[in-house]
């Protein structure tokens, strides 16, 4: 699997903008991802150390579109990215 492929999107809400402050990322991945190749995806496409990733599988959703649809959402995967102290990745705090 390609680096750029194992990260997808970095997650924005109030409550990442919060952990960034402690040094922790968090960024969507791809299903298939273990924690070695998120580490090693973020190091060598931010060029930051990562000192600890975990990973969280999250179930899809259902949700209605109208009075009947049943519309479901797919399943995703995050992880998050502990960084060494005093590092960040700069491209993500203008976000």
């Amino acid at each position: 699997m390609n680096l750029y492929d194992v990260i997808r999107r970095p997650l924005t809400t109030e409550k990442t903008y919060g952990m960034r402050e402690a040094g922790t990322y968090i960024f969507e991945v791809h299903a298939d991802a273990n924690k070695h190749e998120v580490k090693q995806a973020v190091q060598k496409i931010f060029d930051v150390s990562v000192v600890a990733v975990n990973v969280a599988n999250l179930p899809g959703k259902r949700r209605r579109a109208g009075r009947r649809w049943i519309v479901r959402q797919p399943a995703r995967r995050k992880a998050f990215v502990k960084l060494a102290a005093g590092q960040s990745i700069r491209a993500l705090e203008s976000v």
